[in-house]
């Protein structure tokens, strides 16, 4: 086992993840359903990604974001669970300072990322349903990955800072990180000084990034339910809410325990350690898992194709 007791140093060269406080004990047991998520949200991406590669017929916007959705799932869901199954297996609790940074600051930018891709997804429903014959015209090939590439460039912009004001402080009563991964905060919490800069900033970002791409999302889901609501056929209105139906049980298991994680770790002191760290764990690690299921389920076109594709390697 590793040692956590505080050591005095001034800038460490490795910090310690403890996993998840108070419940070391049960690593083993908590790793399985985290190592199946994983599992899952490796071989439903990669699915989602080969389909949509290979059948034509979905070279278009809608396919295009959720192509770009389980790369950003991939790149989160790897930047977290291989070091935590590691420290739930292996004991091996050790990251270097720099590899904390780098895994913090993927971990956040790609969280940010996919909030950006949902903003997509929701413009491309507001288009196809609202100005149906127009959608091919507006959101051409061009504009799809100028509007990915704004999603990704805002992230690096606003999320860069936290590694460089990080390394600002010293780190010299403990290096151990009350966490299964390098959380801005947890990390933020150990430096001796005043950390007012960095967590104003990182709330400002919160903020700015969930206070838009929600706003955007509520907007564009108020004209849709406006324009299908005045719609004269029952089964028409259901056919087109249907269409939706994928996005937004995605922005559902997205958006819900990232403001809980968000609200508890900011402003509750009741809330167990343990529970928040879980709570942490599952915002990053059901989406990718849930999102090519949801996808696979609800969007006929590509249910189809999977269906197709293994019954072609059955026979």
């Amino acid at each position: 086992m590793v040692d956590f007791n505080s050591s005095a140093f001034t800038n460490p060269s490795t910090f310690i993840l403890m996993g998840i406080p108070g419940l070391e004990d049960f690593h083993i047991w908590i790793s399985i359903p985290f190592c199946s998520r994983y599992v899952i949200a490796l071989i439903g991406n990669i699915v989602i990604l080969f389909i949509i590669k290979t059948v034509t017929v979905l070279h278009e916007p809608m396919f295009y974001f959720l192509s770009m959705l389980a790369i950003t799932d991939l790149i989160l869901s790897t930047s977290t669970l291989p070091k935590m199954l590691s420290i739930f297996w292996f004991n091996y609790h050790e990251i270097s300072f720099h590899a904390c940074l780098t895994q913090m600051f993927f971990i956040h930018a790609f969280s940010g990322v996919e909030s950006g891709l949902l903003v997509a997804m929701a413009l491309d429903r507001y288009v196809a349903i609202c100005n149906p014959l127009r959608h091919s015209s507006i959101l051409t090939n061009v504009v799809v990955a100028q509007i990915g590439i704004v999603a990704l460039l805002r992230e690096l912009v606003l999320m860069t800072p936290h590694p460089f004001l990080l390394r600002r402080w010293p780190y010299y009563q403990t290096n151990v990180v009350p966490h299964t991964y390098c959380e801005h905060m947890a990390v933020v919490k150990l430096a001796c000084a005043d950390i007012s800069v960095n967590s104003l900033y990182s709330l400002a970002v919160i903020v700015l990034i969930l206070g838009t791409d929600v706003t955007c999302i509520s907007l564009s889901y108020i004209h849709i339910l406006h324009t299908v609501l005045s719609h004269p056929s029952k089964d028409a209105r259901l056919k087109t809410l249907s269409t939706c139906g994928s996005h937004v049980c995605v922005i559902l298991t997205f958006y819900i325990p990232a403001l809980f994680s968000f609200l508890t770790h900011r402003f509750s002191r009741h809330i167990p350690l343990h529970t928040h760290i879980l709570v942490a764990n599952t915002y990053l690690l059901v989406p990718p898992a849930l999102n090519p299921i949801i996808y696979g389920m609800r969007t006929k076109q590509i249910r189809e194709c999977v269906i197709q594709l293994f019954m072609t390697k059955i026979s």
